[in-house]
């Protein structure tokens, strides 16, 4: 298990009914952003189809993912965190984008 920090945007700690940065144990030794939102998913059902399309498992547009001063929401899911994510010294970032004129 690695145990990652994770900073929510504020709609999506209020469906989670969580306060701050969270930290959830995500099997494996490399665990990917994937694999941290089947655990938040799993462990908060009511954030199903917020971050991810709750079928085609794509990020949702206005959704961004940031970890050590990187935009990684263009990276594939699947690729594994940064090594200071995985060591705790960095939590990975959830945005939820603001769009409009």
């Amino acid at each position: 298990m690695t145990t990652i920090r994770v900073v929510l945007p504020p709609h999506v700690k209020m469906l989670a009914d969580v306060h701050g940065e969270i930290e959830v144990d995500v099997p494996g030794k490399g665990p990917s952003i994937n694999d941290v939102l089947d655990v938040l998913e799993d462990r908060y059902p009511p954030v199903r189809g917020t971050i991810r399309h709750h079928r085609r498992g794509e990020r949702r547009p206005l959704m961004r993912f940031f970890a050590c001063g990187e935009d990684l929401s263009y990276e594939s899911l699947d690729t594994v965190l940064p090594n200071r994510v995985l060591e705790g010294s960095e939590a990975l970032l959830i945005v939820g984008a603001i769009a409009g004129g």
